[in-house]
């Protein structure tokens, strides 16, 4: 199954995530089809930025977001 999820990056307690299209079996950091945006929570306010054509396109093909990411979607307006 293809779930859009984050992949996390940064230095300890300084959290930076990639949003990404995997492979639900690859590990969180591990193997991905494609990269579709980012979060920052560390700013003020804390920074999505993911592009929505590339986020519909892979959620009409079937892909899953997960809770986080659904979350980060309607934030940002791309879903309802």
């Amino acid at each position: 199954m293809v779930k859009i999820r984050l992949k996390r990056l940064g230095a300890h307690k300084k959290p930076f995530y990639r949003v990404v299209v995997a492979d639900s079996r690859n590990a969180r950091n591990g193997k991905f089809i494609e990269e579709i945006g980012y979060y920052d929570p560390l700013q003020d306010p804390p920074v999505i930025n993911i592009d929505g054509e590339k986020a519909k396109t892979w959620i009409g093909q079937g892909a899953q977001p997960t809770d986080t990411v659904r979350a980060l979607l309607k934030k940002s307006g791309i879903i309802e």
